[in-house]
């Protein structure tokens, strides 16, 4: 965790020793991985492409900048240039609308996403503006998602795809409860914090938390496993589909973009084993690889059971 000397720190660290040892930011690229996962369940849902979706978030910190930048190449692997991805995602911060005609200078992170002009002040306006299928919230500001911005969202689109990623649960920018209400109960939902069970015109929703902790332990048993040079950034899109392919049909009707925690061994286990894959594949690996591989990551994770070490 990079942020953690400081966050104007997290990027420079990360681009400094990215190409030098095996490491990752799990803020910027972690994130990015799990949030792309709930894109890819909720273009299951819509039967739609990712490519063809336009992206508004609200916060501009480096989580924002690593999911968007991953989505992008998500949009880029289904067919887009890379200016043609970049194009369909826009940044809100606190100052507005992210565009080049600032007065202050833009981070070389936000500068791939600035608008060329943006009248928008207030986030309903640049959701007016923009006309976004998804707005991602990572802002850590409690109730942004205003009643106004979610009814906006679905008189836009059919399926709104709200992700109100902050937490804790006061800092969460709606809550499912006001995500389903506001939207009709037509919304993708996906949370940063935990939230019960919504229930709604007869329907019985289950949000699920977009959470970091489906995704890093298997990157990490990968890596580790395969003794990995370097852990380039195309590990967190392979750990997005693995991830968002173990998404059931029977999550998606009850609102849940993501499997149930109760499963993240298994679901560390084929993270593992498609991570440690890409890196043999990239001739990355500092081993051999093994003849079956999803079976040797498996066996090699550790397992909670210790023999009894107290003398009689």
């Amino acid at each position: 965790q990079f942020e953690d000397f400081h966050n104007s720190h997290a990027y420079d660290l990360l681009d400094q020793y990215k190409d030098k040892v095996p490491c990752f930011n799990d803020d910027i690229q972690g994130t990015a991985s799990v949030v792309v996962t709930g894109m890819f369940s909720a273009m299951r849902a819509l039967k739609q492409q990712l490519k063809d979706q336009k992206v508004l978030f609200l916060g501009a910190g480096s989580a924002a900048t690593g999911i968007a930048h991953l989505i992008a190449d998500a949009m880029v692997e289904e067919g887009l240039t890379r200016e043609e991805a970049l194009a369909r995602i826009k940044l809100f911060d606190s100052k507005g609308l992210v565009a080049k005609k600032r007065t202050a200078p833009l981070t070389p992170a936000k500068m791939p996403f600035a608008a060329e002009d943006a009248p928008a002040e207030t986030f309903l306006e640049a959701i007016r503006e923009i006309k976004p299928t998804a707005i991602i919230g990572v802002s850590a500001q409690g109730g942004a998602f205003t009643k106004e911005c979610l009814e906006e969202m679905a008189k836009i689109n059919e399926r709104p795809i709200i992700f109100a990623l902050s937490n804790p649960t006061s800092k969460a920018e709606c809550t499912a409860e006001e995500a389903y209400t506001y939207t009709d109960g037509r919304c993708l939902f996906a949370c940063g914090s935990p939230f019960k069970p919504v229930e709604y015109k007869g329907k019985t929703f289950v949000p699920r938390q977009g959470n970091n902790h489906y995704v890093f332990p298997g990157i990490g048993l990968g890596a580790i496993f395969s003794r990995a040079k370097l852990i380039p950034n195309e590990v967190f899109l392979v750990a997005a589909k693995v991830l968002a392919d173990m998404v059931k049909p029977e999550d998606l009707e009850r609102g849940s973009l993501y499997p149930a925690l109760s499963e993240v061994r298994e679901i560390s286990a084929e993270i593992g084993a498609a991570v440690a894959g890409y890196i043999f594949d990239k001739n990355l690996a500092e081993i051999e690889k093994p003849a079956d591989l999803k079976k040797a990551v498996k066996d090699a994770m550790w397992d909670p059971k210790h023999a009894h070490f107290i003398q009689e």
